[in-house]
């Protein structure tokens, strides 16, 4: 949430904010006339306790029935006044924040200007791709081929964009998320089990709410949403809470399934098994002090970039523009790795540094060592890595021209076997 004090002294920096996101910047001007007005109703109940205070006192002097009659009808009116003052005030006060809490996260000055996906800014290309002396599969022939993918009984069980792995592409997935999972471990991030549901309160912290109502699975008569990353529980994991100084970084990873009710399309982009309702993340994140967040970015792409050469991708960088960004975000680094066998970039991971964006929604904030006052930490994510693009990515890679799949070394323990033949 943006601090409304950047709205009072740079309202021009929020426009143009606004405009590069591809939003309407008139948001800003309705926030300010609440405010104003919110301002003016703040001063007016101000004004009238201080008179009904100053009346009550008069009323306990006066001596004469009738006068003491008439200021206590005074005080009466006064008092009326101050109720429909402060009704007015609650009233705008809600009111503006809900604007407020609408708004996106202000831009990171290196975020580049754009209209759309096609102005994102390649930075880095590492590796080169596979070559084979066959026509490389794409992954939905692959795994039905190898009788592992199951369109057919996912749609039965839940409906279209759900599907079932079967053997080892399921263990080939397990062992994914368990392998990256101690990759972050050892690369000093602390392994969190956390629920797969939350509550609003925890979405609206994380920024999902009230963007994002309609993508979110919920429970009909509780407040309980399915995760839609664990992004989110992870956000909520110490709000409200004063961290101490000396405990950041807190660097955190997690796997979670994903759920998200998004509409989608049919065609290319749907094809296959890399855009459901339901899909597995390990993620990462970090909570750091202000000053530091800048460079707890680039230590987080650092390290993803080695997480998808140690899976043998090969991956570009894309620094995102303006309108292609998240929400939250002030500068995100998304990382697309190459499939052979569907021809095109798949996004995989995503990080981002989010400011104090979260921090303002969830109440989170560590003491400061010098002046001992609460302060705002910096939240960052990131994916690491995303499934089943990441799977998909290592099945088209790893294809043979007999449509079998050579299992990763590092996997093999987990699939208990080198090569991924038909069932």
């Amino acid at each position: 949430m943006l601090d409304i004090k950047i709205l009072r002294s740079n309202p021009d920096r929020v426009r143009t904010t606004l405009t590069a996101r591809g939003s309407d910047a008139s948001a800003v001007d309705t926030i300010l006339d609440l405010d104003a007005r919110w301002r003016d109703a703040v001063t007016e109940r101000d004004r009238l306790r201080g008179e009904r205070r100053d009346r009550s006192k008069q009323i306990g002097r006066a001596k004469d029935p009738e006068a003491r009659q008439a200021m206590i009808a005074e005080v009466a009116q006064i008092k009326e006044a101050m109720q429909a003052a402060e009704q007015s005030e609650r009233g705008l006060s809600e009111a503006r924040d809900a604007q407020i809490a609408a708004l996106p996260n202000l831009l990171d000055e290196r975020t580049p200007t754009g209209t759309g996906e096609h102005d994102n800014v390649v930075i880095e290309t590492v590796g080169e791709p596979v070559t084979f002396d066959f026509e490389p599969k794409a992954h939905w022939d692959l795994g039905t081929d190898l009788g592992q993918i199951d369109f057919e009984r996912g749609v039965k069980l839940a409906g279209s964009r759900f599907y079932v792995l079967r053997d080892d592409l399921a263990r080939l997935q397990r062992g994914l998320i368990a392998w990256l999972l101690n990759f972050h471990q050892d690369g000093g991030y602390r392994e969190l089990y956390l629920p797969f549901v939350c509550r609003e309160d925890v979405l609206f912290g994380a920024g999902q709410l009230p963007k994002f109502r309609d993508n979110i699975y919920k429970d009909g008569n509780e407040d309980i949403w399915l995760v839609p990353t664990a992004e989110i529980p992870l956000t909520g994991f110490h709000s409200g809470e004063i961290l101490d100084n000396d405990a950041l970084p807190l660097s955190y990873t997690a796997y979670t399934p994903c759920f998200r009710r998004e509409k989608m399309s049919h065609g290319r982009d749907v094809r296959g098994i890399k855009r459901g309702h339901q899909f597995d993340k390990v993620e990462l994140y970090k909570l750091t002090h202000p000053d530091h967040s800048a460079a707890a970015l680039e230590e987080m792409r650092v390290h993803v970039s080695r997480l998808c050469e140690a899976l043998g991708l090969h991956y570009r960088v894309l620094q995102l523009c303006s309108a292609d960004i998240g929400f939250g975000s002030q500068i995100t680094y998304d990382f697309e790795a190459w499939a052979p066998g569907c021809q095109e970039w798949l996004e995989i991971s995503s990080v981002s540094n989010c400011g104090d964006f979260q921090a303002r929604r969830t109440g989170l904030r560590f003491r400061d060592p010098e002046t001992r006052k609460p302060r705002w930490v910096h939240t960052l994510n990131g994916s690491g890595l995303g499934l089943p693009r990441t799977l998909i990515c290592i099945m088209e890679n790893n294809q043979q021209a007999d449509g079998s799949i050579v299992v990763p070394e590092f996997l093999r323990p987990f699939v208990g076997k080198d090569v991924i033949r038909p069932v």
